[in-house]
């Protein structure tokens, strides 16, 4: 689905503490006025006069477009930042892998003037919804484009899962920890723990344990229009949840941890040329033999 209006207000997310981040943001900042185009940042930051703080939803909405400069990490913050809006992001890397930045630096300014143009594709992108409720009541309700982990953290011992699917349990499992990607996910921390590859625009997600103490164990692929949900089973355990590399404290045996698909979706904004394809080969050298 082609970009179809001009942009006019577009919010640049980037590192601060990193010299080529905010260097590059100052120039482009300065070029995007240069367009009549209104430039925002997130709080915290500031570009020298030429940007506007993110301090309102109403500004959040307002917003056409998101241009990250980092790495993926940079690209979760900003996809954090919209909860869970449907305003597109383009992602240009300057980080080291970069599965959701696939900008390249040398096509910056070329992909930024495709964007404001119309010529760009957005790809809807699958989110996952994480409810966590402690004796019935919500604790805890967030949205992940990348994944949700579930980890033993600093404690020494493994924790022991009870993990179901629709109502169906599925097993109990002892390991270090469990990952629940998305399939943009999929090539994260789910793809380190040995899970499989999944096409972006696929309707599933992935289960993948940590470490699991069991040959049985293995990851595992579901349809995402049910939900998974997931308990600690030992009384004294206790473990750690983070969303999207961000860690939401501690959960215990009291709490039930309920994984659905969003009916929000994200958007990344990519060139017509460029395919999925195309990103595995260059990232991962996937195909290649020694």
């Amino acid at each position: 689905m082609a970009q179809r209006s001009k942009a006019k207000k577009i919010a640049i997310v980037y590192r601060p503490e990193t010299s080529q981040a905010l260097q590059t943001a100052l120039r482009l900042a300065e070029w995007l006025c240069d367009q009549g185009i209104t430039v925002y940042t997130q709080a915290h930051q500031e570009l020298d006069g030429l940007s506007k703080q993110i301090k309102s939803k109403r500004t959040l909405n307002d917003l056409s477009a998101v241009i990250v400069l980092g790495g993926d990490g940079t690209y979760l913050n900003a996809a954090r930042m919209l909860e869970g809006r449907q305003i597109p992001i383009l992602g240009v890397n300057m980080g080291s892998l970069g599965f959701l930045t696939n900008t390249k630096m040398s096509e910056l300014y070329e992909d930024v003037i495709y964007t404001l143009e119309g010529k760009m594709e957005l790809r809807p992108r699958t989110m996952l919804s994480l409810q966590i409720k402690r004796k019935n009541k919500k604790v805890i309700k967030e949205l992940a484009l990348n994944d949700i982990v579930i980890e033993r953290g600093s404690y020494s011992q493994m924790i022991t899962l009870e993990y179901s699917y629709d109502r169906f349990m599925v097993c109990e499992l002892k390991a270090d920890g469990i990952v629940v990607a998305t399939p943009t996910g999929s090539t994260a921390y789910n793809l380190a723990a040995g899970g499989p590859i999944l096409h972006p625009e696929t309707h599933c997600l992935v289960v993948t344990p940590v470490c699991p103490h069991s040959l049985t164990t293995r990851p595992m692929i579901f349809s995402d229009d049910k939900p998974l949900s997931f308990r600690i089973k030992k009384p004294s355990a206790k473990a750690t949840i983070s969303v999207d590399g961000k860690n939401f404290g501690e959960i215990t045996p009291d709490d039930d941890i309920i994984i659905t698909r969003s009916k929000k979706i994200h958007n990344v904004i990519r060139r017509p040329t460029r395919n999925y394809f195309d990103l595995l080969r260059e990232k991962l050298k996937f195909g290649e033999r020694d």
